[in-house]
């Protein structure tokens, strides 16, 4: 323990102690006046900082001084790119340090389990392995400014609908696999000064005072050495929740929880030891939060200027038939769409930023364009379809070459505290599309959304952009893309389902009351698309280029494997096109033949690489134990079974270019308690197969049901007779049924007790 820290806990009194559990205010942590413990600020800021100036809220509803917006977490995660969320990471960093912010509230690092959930944009990913990787990236470049990370909500908070009451009931594969498999890897790699705890409750109790969460699994498991603070509002039980591990109430309970926490040491229902705990970690994190030194300027220029590369790399190209894209500054442009001028650049509640400065994408085009024109096409607070704005955009695209059409999501459809109903857009925005089509065949459609729309147009399109929310500089990163300033790189880091009824969650979300049920299991996004054969309107991981990459020549470094080795796998990538351009290389794992329910494939590695025309670059890739382990709930660990595992790598889910088969030889014992019941086919497959050969051999060679050699040699060849099926499936005690006797059931009882002495 830091020196100054015991110092302090050994000088402080119990009220005080119980008093640094809770906010001050809103936004900062209380002071100790007489011990020289200043008071911190912690602020909002997954892609931005928001500062609140005066009077201050959680919801964004008053001002925030200036700041850089980047691209939400929907567009950071299209961009793939490790290295260039981490750059904004340190750009977070740095306006925090300029503010005095010691602790930024983010990154989100929640799944996406439904395409309705309202706060999709604040969050990375439906796959478990992205949302680590890039939070991680996050968490560290912000944390390298000298200035804390927040990675939120934790855990299994996946809707808006009831978020402070409701029950996610999740079985534990399914938790650890996906729900805390996105937080376990950012955690593990980062360190984030703090976690933030959800709302709602996780199989019966609420994260704040869920002590297997919040200590067992965070802190005695993933080696969490942080502290824990509440979302705004989340605690229920306060004295709860600091014997469970949750260290700092926020905001301020004006004095409430102070007084919780005393009485419940006062009655022995707290132990003192759990608040010295909890005020411990407040006392480092105000120590560390305090040891920067304060940075007096930031190049607020040089942060616009990165805030637009990284939206460049945040856009989709999801189609582009005949090449209508890039498009040539010599051509008549229709830009079409209220959005093109009032851009949508971000997600609405808590992370609402204040920009520095704000491009429109019409005024971006413009500067390349030699001929431009404009059509309003809607009106962006209203659904209602207008004749007028329809006609004089139909006429608009009728007379220029190209039309270029900004339709989407306004922010009245997706938000922090409310989910959608639908996946559909305004109907102002469908008919204006078809409008549009109807007049310019040529016509590029640009979405701004922070989730997944349903097109029904889309095979009438032949060119669609998705550009997110793509922050400050996102009109000027749709310019650079549609002219070819920089060949589009980013890929969808979600499944875009055709309809919201093909996703999995769709009967059970967002649940029934305060209950809400993760019935589908692991089979979250593309996990489910793939193994179902469902085919989505995009999958998981799409994404097109101005150019074209080969996939050649992959190796491993051994087919062979213990289950402790490392395997090293090597691609090499060509750029097959006429422009330099980045490609996102995708590896995914198969196990072919498991004991448990698997989802066909599931990523485990990618890179990002940049390639001139022409050049080649090796991709290497490394796949540890944890890529081919599941989790055993038996073992309560994970656990890799021995056998044959398909390594698939490609441009996408739904592409794979290249595979190897590797051999796994697992290092736990396969032992597992024989009973009366255990099947013949599960003894047959385990270390108990020979013993169990000669047991029948000896006493039930006559049995209808004993496998003879002909009855083999059919199952060999794989024929479906009757009694080889029969016998896969039935358990030791129905030998003694259809051949009872005193010595068989005798003899049966022994081969048990042989067996089981033999673990």
């Amino acid at each position: 323990m830091n020196n100054q820290i015991n110092q302090w806990l050994n000088e402080l009194t119990i009220e005080e102690k119980a008093e640094l559990c809770s906010g001050k205010d809103f936004w900062t942590t209380q002071a100790v006046e007489r011990l020289g413990i200043p008071s911190i600020m912690m602020t909002d800021g997954p892609h931005g900082l928001r500062k609140q100036a005066g009077e201050s809220d959680h919801l964004g509803l008053n001002e925030s001084v200036p700041a850089t917006c980047f691209p939400s977490a929907v567009g950071l995660a299209s961009t793939w790119n490790r290295d260039l969320i981490y750059d904004v990471g340190v750009a977070l960093g740095k306006e925090a340090r300029k503010e005095e912010v010691a602790v930024l509230l983010g990154p989100g690092a929640n799944i996406k389990r439904s395409p309705l959930c309202g706060r999709n944009f604040e969050y990375f990913s439906e796959d478990p392995y992205v949302s680590a990787q890039l939070a991680a990236a996050h968490i560290k470049g912000v944390q390298s400014e000298g200035v804390g990370a927040s990675l939120k909500h934790f855990a299994v908070n996946n809707q808006e609908h009831r978020r402070m009451s409701v029950d996610a009931i999740v079985d534990e594969r399914t938790l650890r696999e996906i729900y805390l498999a996105s937080f376990e890897g950012a955690v593990k790699e980062a360190q984030p000064w703090t976690v933030m705890c959800s709302y709602n409750l996780v199989n019966g109790e609420y994260a704040s005072e869920h002590k297997r969460l919040l200590t067992t699994i965070l802190r005695d498991e993933w080696g969490f050495d942080g502290l824990v603070v509440s979302d705004w509002g989340a605690v229920n039980e306060r004295a709860a929740g600091v014997g469970a591990g949750m260290d700092l109430e926020m905001p301020t309970s004006n004095g409430v929880g102070t007084q919780k926490i005393l009485d419940a040491i006062e009655k022995g229902e707290l132990d003192e030891q759990a608040l010295d705990h909890a005020v411990t970690r407040i006392l480092d994190l105000v120590i560390k939060s305090t040891s920067q030194k304060d940075l007096t300027d930031v190049d607020m220029d040089a942060q616009h200027q990165l805030a637009r590369k990284v939206a460049r790399e945040a856009v989709v190209l999801l189609k582009n038939e005949s090449q209508l894209l890039p498009l040539e500054k010599s051509q008549r442009i229709a830009v079409i769409g209220e959005l093109a001028k009032k851009p949508r650049y971000q997600g609405g509640g808590s992370s609402h930023i204040n920009p520095y400065q704000l491009d429109n994408a019409y005024d971006e085009l413009a500067r390349f364009a030699d001929s431009i024109s404009y059509a309003q096409g809607y009106d962006l607070e209203k659904d209602k379809v207008d004749d007028q704005l329809i006609h004089e955009a139909t006429e608009c695209a009728r007379k220029s070459e190209v039309a270029v059409l900004f339709v989407g999501l306004p922010d009245r459809y997706e938000s922090e505290g409310f989910d959608r109903d639908h996946m559909s857009l305004p109907t102002n925005h469908e008919a204006l599309i078809r409008s549009v089509l109807d007049a310019q065949p040529n016509t590029i459609v640009i979405l701004s959304n922070g989730s997944p729309v349903e097109m029904p147009w889309v095979d009438d399109v032949p060119a669609i952009i998705e550009g997110y929310l793509g922050g400050q500089a996102g009109g000027g990163a749709v310019a650079d893309i549609l002219f070819g300033v920089e060949s589009p790189s980013g890929k969808l880091a979600e499944t875009f389902p055709v309809r919201v009824e093909d996703n999995p969650s769709y009967l059970y979300f967002p649940g029934e009351g305060d209950r809400v049920e993760y019935r589908e299991g692991i089979f979250v996004g593309y996990r489910y698309y793939d193994t179902k054969k469902v085919k989505p309107l995009f999958p998981f991981g799409h994404g097109l280029s101005y150019t074209t990459f080969s996939y050649e020549n992959m190796t491993v470094s051994s087919r062979e494997l213990n289950e402790s080795d490392k395997v090293a796998v090597t691609i090499q990538i060509k750029n097959t096109g006429s422009v330099k351009g980045k490609e996102i290389v995708q590896l995914y794992v198969q196990e072919k033949h498991s004991s448990v329910v698997r989802p066909e494939k599931e990523l485990k590695a990618f890179d990002k690489v940049e390639l001139e025309p022409g050049e080649t670059k090796e991709v290497d890739l490394e796949l540890d134990r944890r890529a081919f382990a599941y989790y055993n709930t038996d073992k309560e660990d994970w656990s890799v079974e021995s056998g044959e595992f398909e390594l698939r790598v490609g441009p996408s889910s739904a592409d794979i270019a290249l595979t190897e088969t590797i051999s796994i030889t697992s290092s736990e014992p396969t032992t597992f308690k024989v009973t009366r019941n255990s099947t013949i086919g599960d003894l047959m497959q385990s270390e108990h197969a020979e013993k169990l050969n000669q047991f029948l051999e000896s006493h039930f060679s006559d049995s209808p049901f004993t496998p003879d050699e002909e009855t083999e040699a059919k199952s060999e060849e794989g024929g479906s007779d009757m009694m080889s099926e029969m016998l896969k499936y039935m358990p030791l005690r129905a030998l003694v049924n259809f051949q009872p006797s005193k010595e068989a059931n005798e003899a049966l009882e022994q081969f048990i007790k042989e067996c089981n002495q033999s673990e």
